[in-house]
């Protein structure tokens, strides 16, 4: 199975959407599947950062905890799942467009499974998943170039 990736332009600086999109505390804000994200530990994001991350698959949560790998702001970012049947890997990239006063932001994502999440994965994750990312994209957009963000 391939990865997922879809882009979106978006009307505000390369810095902003980076600080909004690496930041836990708005995954729910934009992610339609995030539940919750509870970080690990009380220091910045960065290489290292972990933090469990709890998404609805059809009636039931599943919780991942997520690692940070690469963290170079505002262009990427990278977080792999680290645990669980389902682990998520997420690589993100951020361009500047224009005069620098808008934004492309490219999503990845891929999926490691383990256990249960073999049968899981191209039953369920990956098909909502790519339903998903373009309208978590989109709402994204929207909360950032409408100031809300």
């Amino acid at each position: 199975m391939s990865t997922i990736k879809e882009s979106v332009d978006i009307a505000r600086s390369p810095e902003d959407v980076y600080s909004y999109v690496t930041d836990p505390s708005h995954l729910t804000e934009w992610q339609e599947s995030a539940v919750s994200v509870q970080p690990l530990g009380d220091a910045p994001m960065g290489v290292g950062s972990r933090m469990v991350v709890t998404r609805r698959l059809g009636r039931r949560t599943f919780p991942m905890t997520m690692e940070v790998t690469e963290f170079d702001p505002p262009r990427s970012w990278h977080m792999h799942g680290v645990d669980g049947p389902v682990r998520g890997d997420v690589h993100g990239t951020i361009e500047p467009l224009g005069d620098g006063d808008r934004s492309r932001l490219t999503l990845n994502l891929d999926f490691e499974a383990h256990g249960m999440g073999k049968l899981l994965v191209p039953l369920v994750v990956r098909p909502q998943a790519r339903k998903e990312v373009p309208k978590n994209e989109q709402k994204l957009k929207g909360l950032l170039e409408s100031g809300a963000a």
